[in-house]
């Protein structure tokens, strides 16, 4: 009754079902790991971010001496104290709040003698990009790390020219044009004195901390899978069923003869 199960064609047929349920299922657990991955992210978002700012040269120095690793500084507040250099690079295609619009980057030769690229805050489009104020100025930010070109991405142009626009902070790429040590992470301002007031770039607003739809997605996956195992079932079931009811009127007609 079940011999054609064996047959070629069958035998391909279970190997499609069984590769499609192993690869949906493997599916819906990388969800799963991508949710994991996403709480844990929000979680060192939430705890550093909430801890009071230290001295932007404190943490230089543990990068430098390897207390400190760059994964680990990423969020931690800091505070730093300088001047403003007078050029800015636009690093656009950004959003924020609904609005297309780009983020201001600024270097600052800090009081301790540091170049640091500072991430002033984000413009609309169609704004002019505002000066940066040409007195000292006291910051609290967030530690970001340098941006990287991944796969596939747009490389920025690189004519020996200083950029003005730029798709990604790239420190690497910044620091050529830029006198002095340059940090070797940029800060996500978050407040300043003289205050930041209407007319300024907008403080970057912290990442979504929301879950996603990995779970969703996982289920999703899940779902399919099983929903695949139940069309195999079901058509093992019709072919039985019509395999005995071949036979049956094999028999009927064998009868008859």
């Amino acid at each position: 009754m079940y011999r054609f199960l064996f047959r070629p064609k069958w035998l391909l047929f279970h190997a499609v079902v069984v590769a499609g349920i192993v690869a949906m299922i493997a599916a819906g657990f990388w969800q799963l790991q991508r949710l994991d991955e996403r709480k844990d992210f929000n979680q060192r978002v939430i705890e550093r971010s909430q801890s009071e700012p230290v001295e932007l040269r404190s943490v230089l120095d543990q990068l430098d001496d390897g207390t400190l690793s760059f994964d680990a500084a990423e969020w931690l507040p800091v505070s730093i104290r300088g001047t403003y250099l007078p050029d800015q690079v636009l690093n656009f295609n950004k959003s924020q709040g609904g609005r297309a619009g780009d983020n201001v980057l600024t270097a600052m030769v800090t009081n301790d003698g540091d170049t640091v690229v500072v991430n002033r805050g984000f413009i609309p489009l169609g704004i002019e990009v505002p000066a940066a104020p040409m007195v000292e100025v006291e910051g609290v930010g967030y530690v970001r790390l340098t941006e990287e070109r991944q796969r596939g991405g747009v490389t920025d142009a690189d004519d020996g020219q200083p950029l003005v626009e730029t798709r990604r902070v790239d420190i690497p790429r910044l620091a050529e044009q830029l006198p002095g040590e340059v940090a070797p992470v940029f800060v996500q301002l978050i407040a300043a004195d003289p205050p930041i007031s209407v007319g300024d770039p907008e403080p970057v607003v912290l990442p979504e901390l929301g879950n996603g739809p990995h779970l969703s997605y996982a289920i999703q996956w899940f779902i399919f899978a099983l929903c695949v195992a139940i069309g195999w079932v079901l058509a093992v079931r019709r072919s039985v069923r019509a395999s005995i009811k071949a036979a049956a009127d094999e028999r009927v007609v064998a009868d008859l003869l």
